[in-house]
């Protein structure tokens, strides 16, 4: 007997505290009743890899909406108002692979965003035209590189890129890679070490790099050891120079049960967004009905294939 596949669910929440102050597992457990968390996206879809800016008196989230029906993701923004009441949705990016972890970036009076577009084989960076919703692709940072969780930052006179690549044997689940460059825009160079970290428990980026007290960069990272994004943790770089990379976890992890009973199964970005933190939980679904839904899909895909 065929056993029920598993589906993965996420959901999007918002937390009344800076990311500094979380990183303890007992402040997040303390303030998950006051967590903001997005509408519900109705059956077999979900919402996951939340980025946030703040502009205004609104807060405009951007996220991954992934539709199992049709196993593609486009980046959507969500707006919050000041009393944190969502105020609607909106499509801020679709192209025709799939999209997800719209990583942001605030320089000067322009935004930007490189998204995750590994099945492009590229890590893109885009522009906002008009913002929020008005985006152009601006130039390819790294071409023909199947770039996966691509997280930056700017250290010490130069822009640093934190990311995995999607291979066999889940290599994007435990492998981290370095890139730098002079300006945003490149070139940019991959780092000689690469990859600079091996581990499943913890090597993924997710989320958004910071400095520490110390002067060091720390890194979200995911613990897949369990699960795909079943929690996160925390690199510190220790040495960060285009010839050597050094780097230590922190003793901190980070779960889903933490913030939420009901997505109890995995925590897999922790971005920064002003005097808030956005993160997203997960709970897995074990039901028959997953087996339906991949059956209508390749049914239909068959159907559009002799109609072409």
């Amino acid at each position: 007997m065929l056993g029920r596949p598993k589906s993965d669910f996420w959901k999007v929440g918002l937390i009344p505290a800076r990311a500094e102050d979380l990183l303890v597992p007992q402040t997040l457990a303390g303030l998950a009743g006051k967590i903001t968390w997005l509408p519900d996206t109705g059956p077999w879809r979900y919402l996951a890899d939340p980025f946030g800016i703040k502009r205004g008196d609104a807060i405009h989230i951007f996220v991954e909406a992934f539709d199992y029906r049709t196993k593609h993701g486009f980046i959507e923004r969500h707006e919050l108002g000041p009393d944190l009441q969502w105020r609607g949705k909106a499509i801020a990016l679709e192209r025709p692979f799939h999209l997800s972890y719209p990583f942001l970036i605030e320089q000067e009076d322009e935004v930007f965003m490189v998204p995750e577009s590994h099945k492009a084989s590229e890590i893109a960076l885009y522009r906002a035209r008009a913002f929020p919703d008005d985006w152009v692709r601006e130039t390819v940072l790294l071409p023909d590189i199947a770039g996966a969780e691509a997280s930056l930052i700017y250290h010490q006179q130069r822009w640093w890129m934190f990311f995995a690549i999607v291979g066999p044997g889940a290599r994007d689940q435990r492998e981290l890679h370095v890139a730098f460059a002079e300006r945003l825009t490149g070139p940019w160079k991959t780092h000689p070490q690469n990859p600079v970290l091996v581990d499943i428990a913890g090597a993924r980026p997710g989320g958004t790099p910071f400095v520490g007290l110390d002067g060091c960069v720390h890194l979200p990272v995911q613990d897949c050891i369990q699960t795909y994004g079943g929690g996160l943790r925390f690199l510190r770089f220790t040495l960060l120079t285009p010839s050597y990379v050094a780097c230590e976890h922190l003793p901190v992890s980070l779960t889903g049960n933490l913030a939420s009973a009901e997505y109890p199964d995995g925590l897999h970005t922790f971005a920064e967004c002003g005097d808030f933190t956005l993160i997203d939980v997960k709970r897995i679904s074990r039901s028959h009905g997953r087996r339906l839904i991949n059956l209508q899909r390749r049914l239909l895909s068959l159907v559009g294939s002799k109609n072409r």
